[in-house]
């Protein structure tokens, strides 16, 4: 049943250092921010542990497309929120909360981009409602760079100290890691629900 995850796994290994690694790491940094469900975590983490001394250059990358992503989802909701947001929204199944939350998103806006940039829970969505709400571009910005260079920088500096250990850990306990991992980040999707 795990093998394909053990064989990924590997893969991902072996082409963390390739030439062009840190183009798909920055790729999928910016589509996870708009549209995209799975986080770029999953590039950035083999990544950091196949190239320890370039871990912090790949939190960089991260963050920086991750924000830029961010941007474009920001625009979605801002130009686009018909055509394109509502139905993003509605594939993740948040159109109704989502209506009821816009009218406070602008009161706590900041500190839910900072969250939602840190946390399990689906920052694609927030972007798309930071755009439909207006929140200020400055402050989404701000708030955006804070919250995914801590969670990047973090994940990078801890896979930087410990990553043969860190290495040892996952290959051991892969598959649990995996399984926790889906329930987190399916917790994010429930708890944005309700949250909003």
């Amino acid at each position: 049943m795990f093998k394909p995850l053990r064989r990924l796994y590997n893969w991902t290994l072996r082409i963390a250092a390739h030439k062009h690694a840190v183009w798909w790491l920055a790729g999928i940094s910016f589509i996870e921010s708009s549209i995209f469900p799975i986080p770029p975590d999953v590039a950035l983490m083999p990544m950091c542990i196949a190239e320890r001394d370039k871990a912090f250059r790949y939190a960089t990358v991260c963050t920086v497309s991750s924000v830029v992503g961010g941007l474009f989802g920001y625009a979605i909701g801002y130009f686009l929120f018909e055509s394109i947001g509502s139905h993003i929204l509605a594939f993740y199944g948040l159109t109704h909360e989502f209506d009821v939350f816009k009218e406070k998103f602008n009161d706590w806006g900041a500190w839910i981009v900072f969250v939602s940039g840190c946390a399990p829970i689906p920052y694609k969505v927030i972007t798309i409602a930071s755009g439909v709400t207006r929140l200020n571009l400055f402050i989404f910005t701000i708030a955006s760079a804070a919250g995914r260079g801590l969670r990047f920088y973090l994940l990078a500096g801890l896979l930087w100290k410990y990553g043969k250990p860190i290495q040892t850990f996952i290959e051991k306990y892969l598959e649990h890691l995996t399984i926790l991992f889906l329930v987190l980040l399916i917790g994010g999707f429930i708890a944005l629900k309700y949250l909003l």
